[in-house]
């Protein structure tokens, strides 16, 4: 039973499938991973928080996904994935 929901805007869906197989694969972890541990899940390089209520992590070198976490909510919305150079922090 998944403690959190993660919401995926549909920008991120669109960009996804343009994305190799392997990030897809590696952000379908991640999501998994957010609904069970929340917002900042173990064992993923370069998770970090931002700033405010923005957090994000590298799936690799060159892609990485962001996503927003209200404190007291069980709700994470995942606004982007991508390349690392078109990441909006």
């Amino acid at each position: 039973m998944s403690k959190y929901t993660v919401l995926i805007k549909k920008s991120v869906s669109k960009n996804l499938e343009k994305l190799p197989l392997a990030i897809q694969a590696k952000f379908a972890r991640l999501v998994v991973d957010l609904e069970e541990q929340g917002p900042m899940p173990k064992g993923w390089q370069n998770l970090s928080k931002l700033t405010g209520n923005d957090y994000h992590c590298h799936l690799t070198y060159s892609y990485v996904a962001c996503w927003r976490f209200e404190n007291g909510s069980f709700v994470i919305e995942v606004y982007y994935v991508g390349s690392r150079e078109g990441a909006p922090y």
